[in-house]
């Protein structure tokens, strides 16, 4: 069986490596934004300015991936198993497959590899997510695309 804990374990990973990257970036830009070089050549000029947008971007993103971890750190993992909710692991049949979906509260997208298995996470707020949060084993759902419904069933909830 996939570990709950290891999915988890590892997306607060991904996420922390995204941090340290992102911060890395930031400082080089933002040095780069103030740096001797960058100095106005004419009223044109406009490098700095430039430049201190992309610093000030990437300082959002610094913000978005401290919320992310957070909200990853507050995942409650130790649910019932009888509806979807943050934090279940999901065994999904579409199109005569089973696919093992992990539904988290952010870092959707991600794909996850627990030993030979490959877990799909997907944030409590894709399409897909909506439509499986509070759904119990059996149950069936549909997905309206823009060519076609997609149809699902629950196979089973950790």
């Amino acid at each position: 069986m996939v570990s709950k804990e290891k999915i988890l374990k590892q997306l607060i990973d991904i996420a922390k490596s995204d941090l340290n990257a992102a911060k890395s970036a930031f400082q080089q830009s933002r040095e780069h934004a103030t740096g001797d070089d960058m100095k106005a050549e004419g009223k044109y000029d406009t490098r700095s300015i430039e430049a201190g947008y992309i610093a000030g971007a990437q300082q959002v993103r610094l913000t978005e991936l401290e919320q992310e971890i957070k909200l990853l750190e507050e995942v409650n993992l130790d649910h019932n198993n009888e509806n979807i909710s943050v934090g279940s692991l999901v065994n999904v049949l579409h199109a005569g497959k089973k696919r093992l979906y992990f539904i988290s509260s952010t870092s959707g997208g991600h794909m996850i590899k627990v030993g030979e298995d490959v877990v799909l996470v997907i944030s409590a707020f894709s399409p897909l997510g909506v439509e499986l949060i509070g759904l119990s084993s059996g149950d069936d759902f549909e997905i309206e695309t823009a060519s076609e419904t997609r149809s699902y069933e629950v196979s089973d909830i950790w």
